[in-house]
């Protein structure tokens, strides 16, 4: 199809956007290239909006939390210790003292991107500055944003919670690589700073960086960088459980919206599902390349840290809701329940494994505070409905070959905000829920089949890397034995760039692994393994919204095939099964190392009735060729046409 140009920016930015161009994947060294074409007829209102506005749009009153939320200064000093990377602002500070703080972080992640520093910035509830006083917090690598208010309006912020481009070169301005961040449970009032960063808050961002419980005013949200140079592209991204004004989407490649409240959607570019999303784009794919469901099939927000006005730390976990859509927070308070922080272990980096599976033995729920953990054998969570909260970036790193975590086949686990790296050593898995019949055969798995369609094990903003900080090995990321388990937001990346890369050396044979049945993912992102990115052995499994990138470093055919295939599929969905559906979904091929490499398909599955996928498409990054999008279905992609989708509506 024809490429067409962004939507235009504000005219109060200081130059004008391009028609796109050819972009570096995402690669530090730069080395490849793919073009972008925006759907000109996906834009919207918020396009036109965009197009139409001289400056920066009206700012709307500030909103306070209401006052008896307000916890005073004076309480400061009663906080819990989480450890020296946890910073507690109360709104009775300066703002000057706080900009200050955000601002020295910034300067230490923005560009830190494989480093073990790891932060959380925590609200109070109540207000941070002003329209005469903005708060501006960039928010770089390993950082989480959050307010602590039971709602996202308890915590409002004047001013912006940004994340900008990378400009790796003074020509190369990217937002490809902006991983591992979070912002969440609290309202910006867009506000402050000049030109063109007036004109919206800024949230350009990729993979493995989550918008969740926020709530937008003032202004517009984008999640495109659109200030810097060129070319200025996004591969995202997640949001959910939030309210905004009009959304800029911008250069996203793609992007998944789940249970919120949109203003307005500007334009799709590949893939830009949504589901149960008041204000989204009607059904349209692939042109504009627009996937909605009016609801999301089953869903749980992530839990998270709060504090009342006695002062008192809590774990809200928000309860399962079915065929959802819209926040849960916007006509009433989130039903849930709320567990005592004394009920948690609060866990340091330097705690030993035994140490924190004995606390977890007395009944204790686990919050790992910001840092990196060696894990030399697993994290067993064993006991139904225990919490595992991370904060700022938690990270579980492998020793020895150690499965960093397992969960027992009990219902109600919720796992959240953890990534978990391979080490040097390689392991069989680097989280296993339930535990496989057979586990040298995978298939069918939970015998004791104790789990709970009513009270699934959630797994939330959990992320996986093999390579990139530093060299790993894994066979499978994820393993998913036990039934009824619900994965909201994973991603499962075997490193492209970074430390320890190549094709014998960050060895991984699969992203995820499904052998449970009714097992339903709500945006899941698995790149770059050596064999199938995804396999599917359980029945009525169900999938809203799939990104796969194929292994970009295979080093010739003969080491990339199997069974007379060419490659392997990013998704593959087992002969035997008789039921699954998938919703908007994306495989993309770039092998940059041996450029005449084919892979036979992006999606495999069974032809039979029960079995039906809608809205696939495959791309072709700048290298290599992908022969079918399913099966035998769907026009190859190939350099004769880099970054043109070829699209199935349909199929099964």
């Amino acid at each position: 199809m024809p490429l067409a140009p962004l939507p235009a920016r504000p005219a109060a930015a200081q130059a004008e956007i391009q028609q796109p161009r050819r972009l570096r994947v995402r690669s530090i060294a730069g080395t490849a290239a793919l073009l972008i074409g925006l759907i000109g007829s996906g834009a919207g209102a918020a396009a036109a909006s965009v197009a139409a506005t001289p400056q920066a749009p009206a700012q709307a009153p500030s909103q306070a939390a209401p006052a008896q939320a307000a916890i005073p200064a004076t309480q400061q000093a009663e906080d819990p210790n989480f450890g020296p990377n946890v910073r507690v602002f109360d709104p009775g500070m300066p703002v000057a003292e706080i900009q200050a703080t955000v601002d020295a972080i910034a300067a230490e992640q923005v560009d830190d991107e494989m480093g073990t520093k790891r932060y959380s910035l925590l609200f109070k509830p109540g207000t941070y500055g002003s329209a005469e006083e903005p708060l501006i917090v960039q928010v770089g690598y390993s950082t989480e944003v959050a307010g602590l208010g039971a709602s996202p309006t308890d915590v409002t912020i004047n001013g912006h919670v940004d994340v900008y481009n990378r400009c790796l070169t003074a020509d190369n301005c990217i937002a490809l690589n902006n991983f591992w961040r979070s912002l969440s449970n609290l309202t910006i009032n867009v506000t402050g700073l000049d030109g063109c960063r007036s004109s919206a808050n800024f949230w350009a961002a990729s993979q493995a960086s989550p918008m969740r419980r926020v709530n937008i005013t003032g202004g517009n949200l984008s999640l495109m960088d659109y200030c810097t140079a060129g070319p200025q592209f996004a591969s995202g991204g997640f949001i959910s459980d939030s309210k905004t004004g009009p959304v800029i989407n911008g250069s996203q490649q793609q992007y998944f919206v789940r249970d919120s409240s949109i203003g307005d959607w500007s334009n799709g570019v590949w893939n830009q599902v949504f589901s149960g999303v008041e204000g989204a784009p009607a059904q349209s794919f692939p042109n504009p390349p627009y996937t909605n469901l009016a609801s999301t099939p089953i869903s749980r927000e992530k839990p998270y840290l709060t504090l009342d006005a006695a002062g008192q730390y809590s774990v809200f976990v928000p309860a399962v809701r079915t065929d959802s859509a819209g926040t849960t927070w916007e006509k009433g308070p989130t039903a849930g329940r709320s567990i005592p922080l004394s009920d948690f272990y609060v866990a340091r980096p330097g705690d030993s494994v035994k140490t924190i599976n004995s606390q977890l033995a007395r009944g204790k729920n686990l919050l790992l505070t910001p840092g990196v953990y060696d894990i030399d054998q697993s994290i067993e969570v064993k006991r139904a409905n225990t919490v595992v909260l991370g904060l700022g970036i938690a990270t579980l790193t492998a020793v020895n070959g150690a499965v960093p975590l397992t969960v027992a086949d009990v219902p109600g686990v919720d796992i959240a905000a953890v990534t978990v790296d391979a080490g040097e050593v390689n392991s069989p898995a680097l989280m296993r829920i339930g535990k496989a019949k057979n586990p040298e055969a995978g298939g069918s798995s939970n015998s004791l089949n104790r789990s709970d369609p009513a009270n699934p094990t959630t797994l939330h903003d959990v992320f996986f890397r093999i390579g990139g900080p530093h060299v790993g090995k894994a066979s499978v990321s994820l393993e998913v034995n036990s039934d009824n388990v619900l994965l909201d937001h994973i991603w499962a990346w075997r490193a492209d760039h970074g430390n320890g890369v190549g094709w014998t050396t960050n060895t991984g044979d699969n992203g995820v692994i499904i052998n449970g049945d009714h097992v339903t993912a709500t945006g899941l992102f698995v790149e770059h393994y050596q064999q199938y990115n995804v396999i599917w052995n359980g029945e009525h499994g169900k999938t809203v919204f799939f990104q796969n990138e194929l292994p970009y470093d295979a080093p010739n055919q003969a080491a990339w095939q199997h069974d007379g295939v060419l490659g392997w599929a990013g998704y593959k969905i087992a002969d035997s099964v008789k039921t699954h559906e998938l919703w908007g979904g994306g495989s993309y091929v770039y092998n940059n190392v041996d450029p005449t490499i084919h892979a036979t398909r992006g999606f495999e599955v069974p032809v039979t009735p029960g079995v039906k996928l809608h809205g696939l498409l495959t791309v072709n990054l700048g290298a290599g060729t992908l022969d079918h999008v399913i099966n035998d279905t769907g026009a190859p992609v190939s350099t004769d046409a880099v970054g043109v989708p070829s699209y199935v509506t349909s199929f099964g």
